[in-house]
């Protein structure tokens, strides 16, 4: 690691979020409702169906409520899965009933507001870490399943494999109380490696 920051130079949350330049809404359903439009797409292509949901309630993030009362042919039409669909509503009715209390996460450890996120239907682990990563900006992250931290591991550390994603946090034990930053290291040594 110590390497790899020699190699790259000082980095920063912010200034990694600046890089990416995307929009990231401010409030903590906005992100996750951003998260889950985006999943398992790229990343023009989720910015483009997410302004086009956004375009549904005059640019701006609906409310649970709105999104509740939103027909899902408006809401297919902008270009959300059924799939999605259903997330997103998932996500509306955890936090009217209460069972999601987005004002509450700050003060929770990051297992716990894990735990929280991902009761949602369409919010998984991955997604969770994402959030408190950048929304929450935790310093202590670390994703063993995110694949471009499991390919950063294997080339800086020479392995043959992929490591697992029990291996990944192993190997960042020590990076703790600082993970977060260290994934950003690892994400950015990608940037100069040609695809392997």
């Amino acid at each position: 690691m110590a390497a790899l920051i020699d190699r790259i130079g000082k980095i920063d949350l912010p200034t990694r979020l600046a890089r990416r330049g995307e929009e990231r809404p401010a409030d903590a359903y906005g992100a996750l409702l951003r998260a889950i439009v985006g999943q398992q797409l790229s990343t023009k292509a989720a910015r483009t169906i997410y302004l086009r949901v956004l375009d549904l309630f005059d640019g701006q993030t609906p409310s649970p409520e709105q999104l509740l009362e939103a027909s899902e042919t408006d809401l297919r039409g902008a270009g959300l899965s059924g799939r999605k669909v259903e997330y997103i509503r998932d996500l509306a009715t955890h936090v009217i009933d209460g069972e999601l209390e987005l004002d509450r996460l700050d003060d929770l450890g990051d297992e716990e507001a894990i735990e929280e996120i991902v009761a949602v239907r369409g919010l998984g682990r991955w997604t969770a870490e994402m959030f408190l990563m950048f929304h929450l900006q935790r310093p202590d992250i670390l994703s063993g399943g995110d694949l471009g931290i499991r390919k950063a591991i294997r080339i800086e550390y020479g392995l043959e494999e992929m490591p697992e994603p029990e291996e990944v946090l192993k190997v960042g034990e020590p990076w703790r109380p600082h993970r977060s930053l260290a994934s950003l290291y690892l994400w950015e040594s990608l940037a100069a490696v040609p695809s392997v």
